[in-house]
């Protein structure tokens, strides 16, 4: 888990709730929105490893993060590891692309942030993509992101609605869409009043995970 103090409704990652198996949750100190997402700190690679090792040594049997953007070092916290580690939603892209089509859509917490160095960790830098981000959504960017403002799960709602409004509209050849941000998938209800296109997230990773298990 990143070093944040998110309201974490049903739905998102780090809600026990959200699952209907056990679920082990590590904070990893220092871990913020800032240096994972805007500055992409390399230095955070180590504090990651050992805080799975940790997990692995506790018995768990796969283990995740709290955030997609973690995508990036995907294969160098992976290869230190016993057990499964899937990093990031970002990870379900060349399933998508297979099983749906493409082009893929990807939301996210903060299309300035998300790069190829990203896609590339989890292999999906040949994917035919399409990016769209909450960046200038205040409710979701003030509460999830700068964690400035308290969460109003409506607004957020009504956000995400919008915004996925806008990338179906502007994109009507899209085949299905990634929730990068592991904070959104409780807003999938919302999106579903504007697409019926397939949505994968991280709880349908995890789920999916957990079944091979």
């Amino acid at each position: 888990m990143l070093d944040n103090q998110i309201h974490r409704l049903k739905g998102d990652i780090g809600n026990p709730d959200t699952f209907s198996f056990p679920v082990v949750y590590k904070k990893v100190m220092g871990a913020s929105n800032s240096r994972v997402v805007m500055e992409g700190d390399a230095d955070l690679i180590e504090p990651f490893v050992q805080a799975a090792k940790e997990l692995e040594e506790g018995g768990v049997k796969a283990i995740t993060t709290s955030c997609g953007f973690l995508a990036l070092y995907q294969k160098e916290i992976q290869q230190e590891l016993a057990v499964p580690f899937f990093s990031s939603s970002l990870l379900q892209i060349p399933i998508a692309s297979i099983a749906a089509g493409e082009p893929v859509g990807i939301l996210t917490a903060s299309t300035s942030s998300l790069t190829r160095a990203h896609l590339k960790g989890v292999r999906a830098e040949h994917q035919r993509t399409i990016i769209a981000g909450m960046d200038e959504m205040p409710a979701f960017s003030g509460a999830i992101l700068k964690e400035e403002i308290t969460l109003d799960e409506r607004a957020v709602a009504e956000e995400m609605k919008q915004v996925t409004a806008e990338l179906v509209a502007k994109n009507p050849e899209l085949k299905a869409i990634i929730l990068e941000c592991t904070n959104m998938p409780p807003y999938k209800h919302a999106m579903r009043e504007v697409t019926d296109l397939p949505i994968f997230d991280i709880t349908t990773l995890v789920n999916y995970i957990h079944l091979s298990l």
